[in-house]
């Protein structure tokens, strides 16, 4: 019986691929697999091959054990929607058990497995396999992803049903797979929710929203997976900072089928009972939401329609979203501005080819101060600068005739690179810069860029602040931290404490990395609602520029043209405007689809910001 299981169980393929190659669909199936003995890793699809899908094969008629624990390896990788095929190679307890997605565990190449010493052995009707790899990330159960490092070891036992047939019986929750799988099977797609320090209500003000990236099967219903994920509520990191329109326990009815937009891109959201009583006001904001999360989405969206109890709560198309709600990616700047060769702030049209830059008006532009780093406000009416001996931090308006007047902060630190950090404005015109003095080195805020500075505490920061960045939402906070000779990009939270009477209280909370293989950093810029441009290197490595999601991840998108000697680089939240970076050839840009072109000589640029 053995030799028979052994002959059949051989050169069965653990799933099959198909492939979109010139419209005509081809099959390709796996190698085959030992019978016993260690098993192979499970050979992940190289990532280029982005049309392929998998289909998972079910177990064969008295597979040994090898065979059981790699076909449900292959099974993880599949389009399988609830992993159907992958139950069938657990017992039928172990089937009702298994929660697939609690977690998924990304590993550099596919899981390894070998039969664990002590663990039993076909002739004993129970054996025990070892998965093996090396982590790379982690998505947990709220599909946020976090990057990992070490060793990934979990234990699978099988044993021998009533017929005979061997399958698993004991396994860790989740799913796990090679790199390349993970990111052919997933994809990410930033949820929106608005700034909590924005109300609703008792203001005209508009709400900010704040990107709330997720990952989520790419082919298994993802519009209706982001909707469901949206009305969950936020991610852990950012829940503290944001709020959620939908009133809590909203959730799709349980009548609701796939969410698909119809032939005029209107896409019906049917929800339960909880949403049934909300106002107009708040109905626009829910759907704004939904709007902003399905913008990349294919197929495209145009208009959202909510229902619940049986009728409809309100509709809102992509054009009124951003009358609703503020999303910073929907602001289009009208200057790119940098310091030129007489230290002056000097600015050119933004997304323009062109490469004579006009003096910005005000005192800044008038050279009354040598500068050295720049920053202007998001409503372009007001600039910042740092002299250029990095000692002092002046602001003044961006209008003709203005005077500059004193200094708001001066740093102590003696040497040029122990002073002030280049500044940068949040949404609501606070300005944000960092002394690096190493007696007392601190993060400051100018509410409204004027007054007395605010300290800010940085309870868990661990290093010095090299740069500082505000993102447009106002809620999260990018910085360039150094600690033990590495310079690393950390991601935080911007809370909030102003009560009335009482001087304002500002920490920043919850940091971490979003670019923990990079160990020394030199610039960054935010470059979208979730994602930053950042120049550094990895250890050994030669310096390089990239996109980062905020949760440490890469994004699905070209990595910028490669440019040398990069001292500082700045990007709008608007995508279609193009990189602007200063090299060791001036201030050039890199418009989308071309290579880097000179501007001008000068240093510093910024977009607003």
């Amino acid at each position: 019986m053995g030799a028979d299981r052994e002959g059949r169980g051989r050169h069965r393929p653990a799933r099959v691929m198909a492939y979109a190659a010139g419209g005509v669909l081809v099959l390709a199936g796996c190698a085959s697999m030992p019978d016993s003995g260690d098993l192979r890793g499970v050979e992940s699809t190289p990532r280029q091959e982005t049309q392929v899908r998998v289909f998972a094969v079910p177990p064969g008629e008295d597979a040994p054990p090898s065979e059981i624990v790699q076909g449900f390896l292959e099974a993880l990788t599949s389009d399988d929607p609830h992993y159907k095929t992958a139950r069938q190679y657990l017992t039928g307890q172990a089937a009702k058990t298994w929660r697939p997605e609690v977690s998924a565990t990304v590993l550099t190449d596919g899981p390894g497995a070998k039969p664990e010493a002590g663990g039993g052995g076909e002739a004993t009707g129970e054996i025990s396999y070892m998965l093996t790899g090396t982590k790379v990330a982690t998505v947990d159960a709220q599909q946020a992803y976090a990057p990992a490092t070490g060793a990934y070891g979990r234990s699978v036992h099988l044993t021998q049903d009533a017929k005979r047939q061997w399958r698993i019986d004991a396994l860790p929750q989740g799913v796990v797979m090679g790199e390349s799988d993970f990111q052919r099977n997933y994809m990410s797609v930033s949820k929106y929710y608005f700034a909590s320090n924005t109300s609703a209500t008792g203001s005209n003000a508009q709400p900010t929203a704040v990107a709330d990236p997720v990952y989520v099967r790419r082919r298994v219903e993802p519009m209706t997976q982001v909707v469901s994920s949206l009305l969950k509520g936020p991610t852990r990191w950012l829940g503290p900072v944001v709020r959620s329109s939908f009133p809590t326990g909203t959730a799709l009815a349980k009548d609701a089928d796939t969410l698909t937009p119809d032939d005029r891109n209107r896409l019906t959201v049917p929800l339960n009972d909880k949403a049934a009583s909300i106002g107009v006001n708040r109905c626009r904001e829910m759907a704004a939401q939904i709007l902003f999360t399905l913008r990349n989405l294919s197929p495209a969206v145009d208009e959202v329609g909510l229902r619940a109890d049986g009728s409809e709560l309100c509709s809102l198309t992509q054009g009124e979203a951003d009358t609703a709600a503020t999303r910073s990616s929907a602001r289009h700047p009208d200057y790119l501005y940098f310091v030129d060769g007489e230290h002056r702030l000097v600015r050119i049209p933004a997304g323009n080819s062109g490469t004579k830059p006009d003096p910005a008006p005000g005192a800044l532009g008038e050279g009354e101060t040598a500068l050295r780093s720049v920053a202007v406000s998001r409503d372009e009416h007001t600039a910042a600068g740092v002299s250029l001996d990095g000692k002092s931090l002046y602001v003044g308006s961006l209008v003709s005739g203005g005077s500059l007047g004193e200094p708001v902060l001066r740093s102590q630190g003696r040497a040029e690179k122990d002073r002030l950090t280049t500044p940068s404005w949040d949404a609501d015109d606070g300005l944000w810069v960092a002394d690096r003095d190493p007696d007392h080195p601190r993060l400051v805020l100018f509410q409204d860029g004027k007054g007395d500075p605010v300290e800010v505490r940085m309870p868990h920061l661990g290093g010095r602040i090299q740069s500082v960045r505000v993102a447009a939402d106002g809620v999260r906070i990018a910085l360039v931290v150094e600690k033990g000779g590495k310079k690393t990009l950390l991601v935080g939270l911007i809370e909030r404490d102003e009560r009335p009477g009482a001087k304002p209280a500002v920490s920043v909370a919850e940091l971490r990395s979003a670019t923990p293989e990079l160990e020394e950093v030199t610039t960054m810029s935010w470059a979208g609602d979730s994602r930053l441009v950042v120049v550094g290197r990895e250890h050994g490595g030669v310096e390089q520029m990239r996109y980062v999601q905020v949760d440490g991840s890469t994004p699905d998108v070209p990595a910028p043209a490669a440019l040398t000697g990069v001292k500082e680089v700045t990007a709008s939240e608007d995508d279609q405007l193009p990189l602007v970076a200063y090299s060791v050839d001036g201030i050039v840009r890199l418009p989308s689809g071309e290579q880097w072109q000179k501007v001008t000589e000068g240093t510093a640029p910024v977009y607003p910001g």
